[in-house]
């Protein structure tokens, strides 16, 4: 495999991965911050949001600083004997669930308020447990949002720069992702080779964007007719 193409690779393998760890932590997460009234909700809900406005390289100093050798989960994963996390891939794993997580949840929490609480009480009524009312009522009826904050998530974790840089550097075939490759090129003046892999990613996005317009239109629809 080529040097492109394996950063290609790296990179669809990282937001693949991603996604489908925000998918499992975000979805619990969004449930609570949009069904309860806890005092907590507002912090937690701040805290989530925090890498919208956080500049990426301020949040990976900090995750450089905890993963590190002297850091409380760089301690943890030395004690562990998993060595520490950053410049490696499962480090970029990490900060990359970190750096998207807002765009798992405030979809997930958004379509979550809107969840007809008769129908959960029906639900209820029919012997179903929370579990059962959440697979059966609440997943079907939250099918957009599942979907908006999947194509989000892993859109994102492509175009991600800042965060990787800092934490996976750039180790070819290791932590070299697409953003951290156009860079390169930039900065060698390989503006041919940039053009290719930015105009990948430009089409990429958009097909996947406007994939992802037409479903949700399609969704919604099916919804007001039924």
């Amino acid at each position: 495999m080529s040097p492109e193409w394996q950063t290609v690779w790296l990179t669809l393998k990282l937001a693949g991965i991603t996604t489908t760890v925000l998918m499992v932590i975000g979805t619990p997460i969004a449930w609570w911050l949009a069904r309860s009234s806890h005092w907590l909700k507002q912090p937690v809900a701040a805290i989530v949001a925090l890498p919208l406005v956080l500049p990426p390289t301020v949040l990976g100093f900090y995750l450089l600083l905890l993963m590190g050798p002297e850091g409380i989960v760089g301690t943890l994963t030395q004690t562990l004997g998993l060595g520490t996390l950053p410049f490696t891939f499962a480090g970029l794993v990490v900060a990359s669930v970190i750096y998207s997580l807002p765009f798992t949840v405030q979809p997930l929490q958004n379509v979550f308020a809107t969840v007809n609480e008769r129908m959960l009480e029906v639900a209820a009524t029919l012997r179903a447990s929370p579990l059962d009312r959440f697979f059966s009522v609440v997943i079907p009826l939250a099918r957009p949002g599942f979907l908006t904050a999947a194509v989000l998530t892993f859109a994102h974790t492509l175009g991600e720069f800042g965060v990787v840089l800092m934490i996976g550097g750039n180790i070819p075939g290791e932590t070299r992702v697409l953003s951290v490759a156009i860079y390169d090129h930039v900065e060698t003046l390989e503006y041919g080779k940039a053009h290719l892999l930015a105009g990948g990613m430009l089409v990429f996005s958009f097909i996947v964007l406007l994939a992802l317009y037409l479903i949700n239109g399609r969704l919604n629809n099916g919804n007001l007719k039924s």
